[in-house]
């Protein structure tokens, strides 16, 4: 798969729009044969001009197509930097208050393959740090999402790639190959050398080993492990990926897919997410959003398909 079309979330807060830059590196190493197209997007807002008595609807309106303007205005000179042959770039600026609403819709709109977002970075911990709109955005958004933390990208290239090799669902194994298949084209030259498989099985419950003291945990464990491996196994025979490039270890995703990524010093996660919204969103989370708010590094989070 290839990305065709690309809405860019402008940083509003910085000059530095890594969102861009990573979109552009993005278009030339997929060295396309026709032209792609890049949405630059940005927000505008200020409520000082909602507040006002003073104004009427018309005068507000007016105002509102004054700062959309000039908000072009001031992008046009990120798009002259990035000028490529290969790219038909386009702007738009819109004013909501609700950045991730805007988006959202905008994507409703058009048919994009692809949201690129710069997030921050904690300094202390150089780990991702979302903002709310960016969980709404997660949950949200239909299509892929990539998460941009700065310009340091890594030289290695290395792109893991969280699978569910559990067997628990059936629709696991086709998103495990949609998940991979991403992956593959992200790296450079789609070269399989780059890609990194990495899943997680759970530990045993602790209270089975206190409720049954006839229960043999090393058998329990070895068998899941044992099943996870032969399941990984089918997975990376069948795009042709190294042995060595597959990571089945015990504990929880949130620790394990984060752990295996600051150990290979991947430039990528490409994680599958499933958006909760509502009360389930807010007392119980998402797997994925603990995995996402512990790593160090870009993001590429992905929807499963609709049935």
């Amino acid at each position: 798969m290839k990305f065709n079309k690309i809405l860019v979330v402008l940083n509003p807060e910085t000059d530095k729009q890594f969102a861009l830059a990573r979109a552009v590196r993005l278009v030339r190493e997929q060295k396309p044969d026709t032209q792609v197209k890049i949405n630059v997007f940005l927000t505008a807002y200020d409520l000082s001009y909602e507040m006002s008595a003073l104004l009427s609807s018309e005068e507000r309106e007016e105002m509102h197509k004054g700062v959309i303007e000039q908000r072009k205005k001031d992008i046009q000179p990120y798009l002259e930097k990035y000028a490529d042959p290969m790219i038909e770039f386009d702007s738009t600026v819109v004013w909501n208050s609700n950045e991730a609403e805007a988006i959202t819709s905008e994507v409703s709109q058009n048919s994009y393959d692809l949201v690129v977002k710069y997030t921050k970075e904690e300094e202390s911990f150089t780990s991702l740090i979302f903002t709310p709109m960016d969980w709404q955005l997660l949950r949200r958004c239909p299509i892929p999402m990539l998460m941009v933390r700065d310009g340091d990208w890594k030289h290695q290239r290395r792109i893991l790639v969280a699978v569910n090799v559990s067997d628990d669902e059936s629709y696991h194994e086709e998103f495990n190959h949609i998940l991979v298949s991403l992956g593959i084209d992200l790296a450079d030259n789609l070269e399989r050398g780059n890609i990194h498989l990495v899943s997680a099985y759970p530990p045993m419950p602790i209270n089975m080993a206190i409720d049954l003291p006839e229960f043999h945990t090393s058998e329990y464990t070895n068998g899941i492990r044992g099943q996870y491996l032969i399941n990984m196994k089918a997975l990376r025979q069948k795009f042709g990926i190294d042995e060595d490039h597959t990571h089945v270890r015990e504990g929880f995703p949130e620790e394990v897919i984060p752990e295996v990524a600051k150990e290979l010093e991947a430039e990528l996660v490409v994680l599958g997410t499933v958006g909760r919204t509502g009360l389930s969103a807010a007392l119980l989370g998402n797997t994925a959003e603990h995995v996402i708010s512990k790593l160090k590094c870009n993001l590429l989070a992905i929807k499963p398909p609709k049935k």
